[in-house]
């Protein structure tokens, strides 16, 4: 997101309100499949990247 020069505010139209955004960005939501397409349609983000599990503290 930063290496793109983006804000919170410029992935709302792919991922939803502000706190959707930051609820993704905060690891508390996944992306839904629309989301990913969406994302990989504006920023042409690779679909398998967007489509790995979320790393947690807690994962070997």
């Amino acid at each position: 997101m930063h290496q793109q020069g983006l804000s919170c505010k410029d992935l709302q139209p792919m991922l939803g309100s502000l706190g959707r955004v930051a609820e993704i960005l905060n690891r508390r939501r996944s992306l839904s499949l629309e989301m990913i397409r969406r994302l990989h349609e504006h920023l042409e983000i690779p679909t398998d990247i967007l489509i790995q599990p979320i790393r947690t503290n807690n994962t070997a």
